[in-house]
């Protein structure tokens, strides 16, 4: 495992610019708005995380395979392979790579079948049309977008040692951990540190909590402008997550879209 942040796949092939993750989505955007398309993400970014909670994943792991959801999609249609299928592959080879244990994909496919239908059939009608042999498959399809850049660098580690340096601060440690959970829900992770992520979730933290903490960020050796730019995505999202009433909402929007093949479709391509 790559233990330097900087000379990571992490950081030399998935920081993305702004503007070509915008340009990437130009076909999806032919379909849905931006604020739309945000709340797609926010859907399959929630779904993921209560697949990954009926397994009893880590949070680490759940996070990987929502980063992983987002690096595919950052290249690729939402029509490329259906997300509903991408969505367990990425959490079956997240809990490969962070070491949890190889979770069966038969046990895979039946949870995902049980959350469908007991949790999202709001959102997913029908049957849950995919197998194990679907996971599989698709799971080469998602290794070659990744170009196989599965080491994902974690805001978590760089939130503990600057609680750490702050002095310890179980609130302010407790609310940066779930800012940066929510954070998932954003395109953070693709275009930012994860210090960065840290520094930006604890800022907020630090506000909602009312502590005075400026002199203390003030002495970072950090780029303040990126840090404002990630508080700002964070209460954007925060914002539109409060608006945004799911079960009524996400079926249309998920209607809007081309639908993918029902099969894995071999035309997702970096």
């Amino acid at each position: 495992m790559a233990g330097n942040f900087w000379k990571s796949s992490h950081f030399q092939q998935w920081i993305l610019d702004k503007q070509d993750l915008v340009r990437e989505r130009q076909e999806d955007l032919k379909h849905l708005t931006e604020e739309e398309y945000m709340k797609v993400q926010i859907f399959f970014s929630n779904f993921i995380q209560v697949l990954g909670e009926q397994h009893k994943l880590r949070q680490q792991v759940i996070a990987t395979a929502t980063v992983y959801f987002k690096r595919f999609y950052a290249r690729n249609s939402l029509k490329s392979i259906d997300p509903f299928l991408l969505a367990p592959t990425c959490i079956f080879l997240a809990s490969k790579v962070e070491e949890f244990g190889v979770i069966s994909a038969n046990r895979l496919a039946a949870s995902c079948t049980n959350v469908v239908k007991n949790k999202f059939s709001y959102a997913y009608p029908q049957d849950y049309p995919y197998h194990s042999k679907h996971i599989l498959e698709c799971e080469f399809y998602l290794l070659e977008n990744l170009d196989c850049c599965l080491i994902v660098f974690q805001p978590y580690r760089p939130l503990l040692l600057l609680i750490q340096d702050i002095g310890q601060e179980e609130q302010l440690q407790a609310l940066s951990w779930r800012i940066i959970n929510d954070s998932l829900r954003t395109d953070l992770s693709l275009l930012y540190a994860p210090h960065q992520i840290a520094i930006g979730a604890l800022q907020i933290a630090c506000v909602i909590l009312q502590k005075e903490l400026k002199s203390w960020f003030a002495e970072l050796n950090v780029d303040m402008d990126k840090i404002q730019e990630i508080a700002r995505a964070i209460v954007n999202l925060f914002e539109l997550w409060k608006g945004f009433d799911e079960k009524k909402e996400i079926a249309g929007l998920l209607e809007k879209l081309p639908k993918a093949k029902p099969n894995v479709a071999p035309n997702a391509t970096r």
